[in-house]
């Protein structure tokens, strides 16, 4: 079954040639792009679909969330806003919440976590374990992840459980903890902070997991300068999230991570992987998202969907944030809130020869994963902040229920 979209006024293919096309059409056959181009040219097609003179763009790569958990974290909120600071404690309150929850109700809440986020335009997604902290609950959460999510992440080392001394629990991450969620994960992460996890028990987690054939990903320098980004860079991970404090010598690392990258080919280096809805959440300085792109980072935009510090699944905000207050233009904020998340998760490449077909990019051969707007172009995402303006979405070329 093919089908065309034609009468698409904007289509923003953040290809490799970064293409915006007016007046365009595009043919998805099956679950891929099979054809784009001028809705003169289109070709005929089983079914077609009249997109009102709407913008067509990828759909939302997500590349950062943590969605498998229970329980709410209200109070802390209200609090952050009364004027308390952040620290990674509250993860306690949802690890206890979360062990307390049958998995059919924590599969429950984690699907309709994901249903609301495909319903405004996310079509791949990422999600971490991190909730449960001990052998049983932590495999559990992976399992559950591998059955809601497109990629999962291994996030034992999120906080050390109160009670435990944190070198034991870091042996713990690095052994039987991660042989449990071995046949669930593709991912690994550490939360390499003040409260959380020092360099050196970063480092174990990350060699660790690394020599376990799992890719690697870092929170880090969210609370402050850390070891963070030099260990993303040091061990080649995928992404370093957060990025709030960076000193002129992290912003070259991570540049100099993608010397040997031309923009399509190449040695990649780290992404940098913002979460502006996370930074007000928790009144942190917004990350410096327009200096790292021009001193050549390559940056990525997602949720960090979560109960305590980032309870939002909204793409659109974190990029309507990143034009008004990160000195993003629209493109650039698109961008890096679709290819941008994945190349985060390896995922930016591939197509009809290779089998594994790229998402976050319109491109023939890649994964047909759109988002049409309720809008003549992706401006109106920052020119009209706070609208719903999803009008349709189709993931892996089938169309999606829109609220």
């Amino acid at each position: 079954m093919s089908t065309l979209i034609t009468n698409i006024a904007e289509l923003m293919t953040q290809d490799a040639d970064h293409r915006v096309l007016r007046d365009a059409a595009v043919v998805v056959e099956g679950e891929r792009i099979s054809w784009l181009g001028p809705a003169a040219g289109a070709p005929a097609a089983d079914e077609a679909v009249d997109a009102g003179g709407r913008a067509l763009l990828p759909g939302w790569v997500d590349s950062h969330t943590h969605l498998i958990f229970a329980g709410d974290r209200t109070a802390e909120f209200e609090a952050r806003m009364a004027g308390e600071s952040y620290s990674a404690g509250g993860i306690a309150v949802t690890t206890g919440a979360t062990r307390n929850t049958g998995d059919f109700d924590l599969t429950r809440l984690a699907l309709g976590r994901v249903a609301e986020a495909v319903a405004q335009g996310t079509t791949y997604l990422e999600t971490k374990t991190g909730y449960g902290l001990d052998v049983e609950n932590e495999a559990r959460s992976a399992r559950i992840a591998s059955t809601v999510a497109d990629e999962v992440t291994y996030l034992g080392a999120h906080l050390v459980p109160a009670g435990m001394d944190a070198e034991d629990y870091t042996e713990l991450v690095c052994g039987p903890m991660l042989a449990a969620v071995r046949p669930y994960v593709s991912w690994a992460d550490v939360f390499c902070e003040r409260g959380a996890f020092n360099e050196d028990q970063s480092r174990r987690v990350l060699q660790t997991c690394k020599d376990a054939g799992l890719g690697l990903r870092v929170h880090g320098n969210q609370l402050g300068e850390g070891p963070g980004v030099r260990l993303a860079v040091e061990f080649g991970a995928a992404s370093v999230d957060h990025v709030n404090y960076l000193s002129a010598a992290d912003i070259d690392a991570l540049a100099a991570s993608w010397s040997g990258w031309d923009g399509g080919s190449g040695t990649r280096g780290t992404v940098a992987t913002c979460l502006p809805a996370c930074d007000l959440s928790t009144r942190q300085p917004l990350a410096p998202g327009r200096e790292l792109l021009d001193a050549g980072v390559q940056l990525a935009l997602a949720s960090n969907c979560n109960p305590g510090t980032s309870y939002t699944s909204s793409m659109a905000f974190c990029v309507t944030t990143a034009v008004l207050q990160m000195r993003l233009s629209v493109h650039e904020a698109v961008r890096a809130a679709t290819y941008g998340g994945a190349l985060a998760l390896g995922r930016e490449s591939g197509n009809d020869v290779d089998g594994e077909r790229a998402v976050g990019s319109i491109a023939v051969g890649h994964r047909a994963d759109l988002h049409l707007l309720n809008a003549p172009s992706a401006t109106h995402l920052a020119y009209r902040p706070g609208v719903p303006l999803t009008h349709a979405v189709w993931r892996a070329g089938i169309a999606q229920p829109v609220r």
